[in-house]
């Protein structure tokens, strides 16, 4: 496969995944906008913004993180390359340039999505509730990655959009369970509270993931649960162990269909191993907001070897 039709499927996935995160950090950040704000962090819309990343450009245009103003960043604006309606634009025009490498499926679920997001920019910012808003981004991202999932053949193509489906959003698991750290700073002795647990069940709730939580553990929702199911337990479909075990799986179709073994799959094995042989005691031990920190980190080495090695256009072990 070329280079950069294995570059436009890669951003394809990574660029409806990140609409979906948008979307999901403001589904968070609505809920617990929602709770008396006499603690925690100066404003959780704030604290949205430092885990995302997105703070600088925002106050450059911005200022203040009110939720008008939060709602318009994330979902229309043009300027923030993370918005909704810049990731889905992109994630089309990635599918137009390389169309006839998906199926008729995949490409009327992205035509669709664009399509209609014009509708919505054109109607009256009053008249579009945020949670119709929300689910609205979240019911396309899945509609793609579902046509994707029943149509594409099981090739490098498959396997491309797979590993910017994982890394994308193994990057964003860790920015969203990084609000909690801005949430609570800095009155730490609000850790393990009845405001703690109903802010974690939020995060849940936001992620899609809080019937299969109560699944896989059952009883009271506590910090050490949560963590464990969205950094460590390999059934949860968002969790870091299952992206990066994606990731593994799908460098390691590359290496087997290309006849070498890379520096990135390497990469993605070695994260792997450390998930596969971490606990949730020595993550809080090193501090909740320095493990992701630092997860977010090598994913990112990893996301540069992935580029350096296929996309760029010099393929290399």
């Amino acid at each position: 496969m070329l280079s950069r039709t294995a570059d436009n499927l890669y951003w394809i996935a990574r660029y409806m995944e990140r609409a979906d995160t948008s979307a999901r950090f403001l589904d968070v950040g609505s809920r617990i906008s929602l709770i008396p704000s006499t603690h925690g962090y100066r404003s959780e819309w704030d604290s949205l913004l430092q885990a995302s990343g997105m703070a600088e450009g925002f106050r450059s245009k911005y200022g203040d993180p009110v939720q008008r103003n939060l709602e318009s960043w994330l979902f229309f604006d043009r300027d923030n390359p993370s918005s909704v309606a810049s990731c889905i634009t992109a994630a089309r025009e990635n599918g137009r340039i390389v169309r006839t490498a998906l199926t008729s499926q995949v490409w009327d679920a992205l035509n669709t999505a664009f399509q209609e997001l014009k509708q919505l920019e054109r109607e009256e910012r009053s008249a579009l509730d945020l949670s119709r808003l929300t689910d609205w981004v979240m019911r396309h991202a899945a509609m793609v990655r579902g046509s994707i999932d029943a149509t594409q053949l099981r090739k490098d193509g498959f396997d491309f959009l797979n590993i910017g489906y994982d890394l994308e959003r193994a990057d964003n698991t860790a920015r969203l369970l990084d609000v909690k750290y801005y949430v609570l700073l800095p009155r730490a002795e609000f850790v393990g509270s009845g405001l703690d647990n109903y802010q974690w069940t939020t995060l849940l709730r936001a992620m899609g993931a809080h019937r299969a939580f109560h699944w896989a553990y059952g009883g009271e929702v506590t910090a050490a649960k949560i963590a464990h199911f969205l950094i460590l337990n390999p059934q949860s479909p968002r969790s870091l162990i299952t992206c990066v075990a994606g990731m593994a799986n799908h460098l390691g179709r590359l290496a087997k269909a290309y006849g070498r073994e890379t520096e990135a799959l390497d990469k993605a094995r070695a994260l792997l191993a450390e998930l596969e042989g971490e606990t949730v005691d020595r993550i809080f031990d090193e501090g909740l907001h320095e493990y992701l920190t630092r997860f977010v980190r090598d994913s990112a080495g990893l996301g540069l070897a992935i580029h350096d090695i296929y996309l760029s256009g010099e393929m290399r072990t």
